[in-house]
């Protein structure tokens, strides 16, 4: 679920060298930073879930708090954002557009055919598409850094994902997984509205208000956010601690072929439309990488804590892949 944009990822990248940088060339402070939070983040979150599986007991009263808890990181990401970031997608809409399509055409259909490939049950396999339909996650950000690809494309292709996300991912679900549950379009749309662009918008707001206030916080905030996507893993994977014991092979091939073919596929539309390895490397990201702490907290929320599974397990899953693709793309780059 860490794919909320405050993950340790954005903030750390936005508050150093992100801005325009296109290579991902930077500070090495920055750098340092960016490569400490792709590393520790996965970890928190890891932890978090073993928590969960271990001593479930303890945390099953928690599910409530989910919706708030992401409210905090979505509201996180909205102090990130600044007018920069609208102006940079109004001066590239066509690659912003590209990736935005990529991104809401490939994941959910990746979701769907491998929830009907795999023969998934219909809790699963609704988790499965649910997480396809999610905005962009938050560390597409830093690993886009890492790998030397276009910063700025993946912080307004991130953005205009998430800022769509109400008119979009309700419509998708209930399109791919109502022959596998009921799906209540008009109720998710609701929650996406309170739970993502509400918060956003007023993260937004604040930082335009009291920029300079913030900007004496901003380090801090990927690691608030870090935090509290680690309490929402540890919530979820204690909801369904029984069935994640269960289904725990299936559900990660499951996220393993829908992650890897999202960052494949992502990579080749970024090529296939002529934007350059950089913005390819962008695109590979903004694809495979999906806002699951979203998806986590509308599967329970709408359909069950087992319908939530794929969602817990992308949550690690993608930060540890992204990581590793990006440490390779670098490596790529510079030989």
């Amino acid at each position: 679920m860490p794919n909320e944009r405050t993950s340790p990822d954005s903030a750390a990248v936005r508050s150093g060298t992100t801005e325009g940088s296109g290579t991902g060339e930077g500070s090495s402070s920055s750098g340092r930073t960016a490569r400490l939070a792709v590393t520790v983040f996965p970890l928190l979150v890891l932890a978090a879930g073993g928590a969960g599986l271990a001593a479930p007991s303890h945390f099953t009263g928690w599910a409530p708090a989910v919706p708030y808890l992401l409210g905090v990181v979505m509201f996180a990401m909205g102090l990130t954002l600044t007018p920069a970031d609208f102006r940079a997608v109004a001066a590239r809409p066509w690659a912003v557009g590209l990736g935005l399509v990529a991104h809401y055409v490939i994941m959910p259909g990746l979701g769907w055919l491998i929830a009907t490939a795999l023969g998934l049950p219909p809790q699963l396999a609704a988790g499965v598409i649910l997480v396809g339909c999610a905005p962009s996650g938050t560390a597409s950000n830093v690993v886009t850094y890492l790998a030397r690809g276009d910063v700025a494309l993946s912080v307004s292709v991130a953005t205009v994902s998430t800022l769509v996300a109400p008119l979009v991912t309700p419509p998708l679900t209930l399109l791919l997984a109502d022959r596998f549950l009921d799906v209540d379009a008009g109720a998710m749309f609701v929650d996406i509205l309170k739970t993502v662009l509400v918060p956003v918008v007023g993260g937004a707001l604040v930082r335009l208000l009291a920029g300079r206030y913030v900007d004496r916080v901003l380090r801090a905030l990927p690691w608030v956010s870090a935090l509290t996507i680690s309490v929402i893993v540890l919530t979820v994977v204690s909801g369904s601690a029984t069935r994640i014991k269960d289904a725990a092979g299936l559900v990660l091939l499951a996220v393993v072929l829908h992650n890897g073919l999202g960052l494949a596929l992502g990579y080749a539309s970024g090529r296939l439309a002529r934007l350059g390895r950089p913005a390819s490397r962008t695109m590979a990201f903004e694809v495979g990488m999906q806002n699951s702490g979203l998806a986590a907290s509308l599967a329970t929320a709408h359909f069950s804590a087992a319908a939530a599974l794929p969602a817990a397990v992308f949550s690690v899953w993608h930060n540890v892949s992204g990581a590793v693709v990006a440490a390779w793309m670098s490596r790529a780059e510079r030989s």
